[in-house]
């Protein structure tokens, strides 16, 4: 019987891969425990009760980016939370912590190494965060999903994805998934979402140019977020929900998608074939740009600044493209041509070796 302790936290794309790995893990190994290490703040507060794991909350002790009274008060709430992940590996004989980023990340990685227990790591984004930075120093079972992501020991695995995606069959669930969001079996689907926030001017943007899209012959699954304050114009074919808790009936209706560029939402679209115009994040250091570049490549997406997507871009380029489906049906050859399916088994099979060495 081997006892995982998963760590990671914050954003979805610290949270999905952690759950896909550990969903795995319960469905292959009857006798395995999985244990979750996050924060009280982050997704995982919600998403990992919810999903049937025990989450076992350390304090948010963020890295100090400048001299001041917080940066003081750091290394002994740091050092405390080391000692407390070190406490739960021992006390629950923890066999194995694989780390997906975050700020539980790094005290985990520490506990780790002083408890002589494998560490591994999955690094989601193109550009690496600190957390993950610092543990590929720790350990050799490191997993990118994106191949050339410049981190110690990187092995590419691709993206762990969550079983509804990963087996999804869009063909297969369509009829179902338009008839789920009220749209229509003959117009061609666009579906826009900024991600489970949502982001402003994507949403406004498109919410201007609703009528245009609309009128190429489209219909737009407008996925706002939950905290957006958009109110529905009432324009026929445009169909504008706050939080969707079935991405996967989403993806199955998108013919094209207009999104931000976070590493598991470029990884689905990749995997599923979905060509995308893709929006990056326009604050942080820059990861999306870095995440959407292999599908870009390949020509599988477009990409256009936050302060270019405006209603005038949309206008006259967007429902260019969207008039062209030869060439919407080989960006999607373009973007299935660097997705990975089985991004779960092969990091699995990464933390396997590591409890076998």
């Amino acid at each position: 019987m081997t006892t995982y302790l998963l760590a990671g936290g914050g954003t979805a794309g610290h949270v999905n891969p952690l759950l896909a790995v550990a969903d795995r893990i319960r469905a292959s190994e009857a006798d395995a425990t999985v244990l979750v290490l996050g924060t009280a703040e982050g997704l995982e507060a919600r998403l990992v009760p919810a999903r049937g794991y025990e989450l076992i909350v350390v304090p948010r002790v963020p890295f100090p980016r400048r001299p001041n009274w917080a940066a003081l008060a750091f290394l002994p709430r740091f050092s405390a939370a080391v000692r407390g992940v070190a406490a739960v590996i021992r006390s629950r004989k923890v066999d194995v912590v694989v780390g997906f980023g975050g700020y539980v990340s790094t005290p985990a990685y520490l506990a780790a190494r002083r408890a002589g227990v494998p560490i591994v790591i999955h690094e989601a984004n193109a550009k690496p965060g600190l957390a993950n930075k610092l543990g590929a120093r720790l350990t050799e079972y490191v997993g990118v999903a994106f191949a050339g992501t410049p981190i110690r020991h990187a092995r590419f695995v691709g993206m762990p994805l969550r079983p509804e995606i990963e087996q999804l069959d869009r063909s297969a669930v369509r009829a179902e998934a338009l008839a789920f969001f009220s749209l229509e079996a003959d117009r061609p689907v666009l579906l826009v979402t900024g991600g489970s926030l949502g982001a402003r001017k994507l949403n406004a943007t498109i919410l201007a140019s609703a009528p245009a899209l609309v009128a190429a012959g489209w219909q737009v699954l407008h996925i706002t977020g939950s905290n957006s304050e958009i109110v529905d114009p009432g324009v026929p074919n445009y169909h504008l929900v706050a939080y969707c808790d079935r991405m996967d009936l989403a993806l199955a209706t998108a013919d094209c998608a207009v999104t931000r560029a976070g590493a598991a939402t470029v990884s689905e679209l990749c995997a599923l074939g979905i060509p995308a115009v893709y929006v990056p994040y326009p604050v942080g250091n820059g990861e999306q740009r870095f995440n959407a570049a292999p599908v870009l490549a390949v020509g599988g997406g477009v990409l256009i600044d936050d302060a270019d997507f405006v209603p005038a871009w949309v206008r006259s380029e967007l429902v260019t493209l969207l008039g062209d489906r030869p060439q919407l049906a080989k960006m999607g050859r373009g973007a299935a041509s660097v997705g990975v399916l089985d991004g779960t088994a092969r990091m699995l099979d990464l933390v396997h070796g590591a409890l076998t060495t």
